[in-house]
């Protein structure tokens, strides 16, 4: 299957260029006290230390166990689908004031994380949380990690409006108690077909079909089990559950880390959906030939979005996630009802009426917000670094900011043209071998070293080892262009 092509929106400020297409659900407070504890052991090692090395359960921190950083407590908030309310932004501003340094990022989950939280701020925290709706199940907490293709339902694009499903999948998901045992990283999706999602290799995930069924895709692969609608949530969930009761230890965190490999899953999956489902899965409806899974969007919706209502909706990419007081503050005064947050570290504003998208756009780009779906700049993410991260070996964030007109890694002025930015790969500034926060497929790596310079790599391959950072940004860019380049 191909999935459909998506709309661009256009450039802010670039009105002369056209619209490209694009390939393809609390529990009581006493309890959430009761059951708060700080991790200082969090053993968040990236996808490329072995299953082996890892110290046991995963550390993956929630808004309930938190990680003990450098620059205080970080809790990771889960946002299912990214559906944040306008009254919730508010909310957690405010919190992110009071309790901690004010800092709030994107993750590349379409979470967010506060950080700088003092010693026992936590409890305050998830007492709130849960206060505001956002904590609907303590045990859950770090289990609810639900990507969904954010202009689903408003744009015309998808095959079926999936908002819904991420509602039933979450209400759904913090009712089931084995399910909170799933470890913090295990990822749910649901695709409405148009594919932006469903290349995020989720351990889990729901494409949606033309002819009112799913895909069932695990581990980033087709299962070829095919669901009616109505069974796609049971699908998710019959299949977090078989992963759990398939896994030898607490030490397999994700579905592809299974001996045998995500599939082995099937044939139990096929025996329980049917008694389920009532429909056959072994033949005809139900188990259909393998369809091509999307690969990875690697930005995801930036621009103007016109919607088949006749409202607007304006997706910006938020410079390396980071949503400041300021930019929060303006993001909840232009809202309409929503902020969906994407796992491309952007945000959707939907439901706007046209007639005032042209101030809203101004007040977002004036907050440093990026809305050219053409600006070398999408794609730059990095890890935390210093002084937040007691590993880092560099201030990343600052390496990778804007610096002398130039976004982060685009010091060799970009190319023009639609095909050469589709191609552009993602750039990720790591402060450590440990590449936290590293997006998925084909990625420009730019470490810190131990002797202050970084080293630049392309698919393993160095293309650069120096101190001199404009030649860093340089090697970089050229390395996250079409052409192939030169190795060391």
């Amino acid at each position: 299957m191909t999935p459909d092509p998506r709309r661009h929106g256009t450039a802010t400020g670039h009105g002369d260029r056209a619209p490209s297409p694009r390939r393809p659900g609390v529990y009581d407070q006493l309890v959430a006290l009761s059951l708060v504890t700080t991790r200082t052991d969090r053993n968040d090692a990236s996808s490329g230390h072995s299953r082996e090395s890892r110290g046991g359960v995963d550390r993956c921190p929630g808004s309930v166990e938190v990680h003990r950083a450098e620059d205080g407590g970080l809790a990771r908030i889960r946002v299912p689908g990214g559906v944040l309310t306008r009254d919730s932004l508010v909310a957690l501003t405010g919190l992110a004031a009071e309790l901690g340094n004010g800092r709030i990022e994107l993750t590349a989950r379409g979470n967010l994380q506060l950080r700088g939280l003092a010693p026992g701020a936590e409890v305050e925290l998830s007492a709130r949380l849960a206060a505001h709706g956002l904590l609907p199940s303590v045990p859950h907490d770090r289990a609810r990690n639900v990507l969904a293709s954010p202009l689903s339902g408003r744009d015309g694009v998808g095959v079926l409006d999936v908002r819904p499903l991420v509602a039933e999948l979450d209400r759904r998901l913090c009712a089931d108690p084995e399910l909170a045992a799933l470890p913090g990283r295990f990822l749910f999706a649901l695709d409405d077909g148009r594919g932006d999602v469903a290349g995020q290799r989720a351990d889990v995930a729901a494409l949606a079909l033309p002819d009112q069924r799913v895909a069932l895709l695990l581990g980033g692969l087709d299962s070829g089990l095919r669901l009616p609608v109505r069974a796609a949530v049971t699908g998710l969930l019959a299949s977090a559950t078989a992963f759990l009761r398939h896994r030898a230890d607490a030490r397999v965190w994700r579905l592809t880390e299974l001996p045998d490999g995500p599939l082995q899953l099937v044939p139990d999956l096929r025996e329980a959906l049917a008694a389920e489902s009532g429909t056959e899965l072994g033949t005809g409806s139900g188990f259909a030939p393998a369809i091509s899974v999307p690969g990875r969007d690697p930005r995801g919706p930036v621009g103007r979005i016109e919607q088949t209502d006749g409202r607007v909706a304006l997706a910006a990419s938020v410079p390396l996630g980071e949503l400041t007081q300021a930019r929060c503050q303006v993001l909840a005064a232009v809202a309409e009802r929503e902020v969906l947050l994407t796992p491309w570290r952007g945000v959707v504003l939907p439901d706007l009426p046209p007639p005032g998208t042209g101030l809203a756009e101004r007040r977002l780009a004036g907050a440093g917000l990026v809305l050219d779906p053409h600006s070398p700049s999408l794609g730059v993410s990095a890890c935390t670094g210093r002084p937040g991260c007691a590993q880092a070996l560099a201030d990343v964030r600052a390496d990778a900011s804007v610096a002398a007109g130039h976004a982060a890694g685009t010091a060799v002025p970009p190319e023009d043209g639609d095909e050469v930015v589709e191609s552009r790969l993602p750039v990720h500034w790591s402060g450590c071998a440990r590449r936290c926060g590293r997006p998925t497929g084909p990625v420009v790596d730019v470490v810190a070293e131990p002797d202050g310079g970084y080293r630049v790599l392309r698919d393993g391959e160095p293309r650069y080892l120096g101190a001199d950072l404009a030649a860093v940004r340089a090697a970089a860019a050229e390395a996250r262009t079409p052409s192939t380049g030169t190795g060391l």
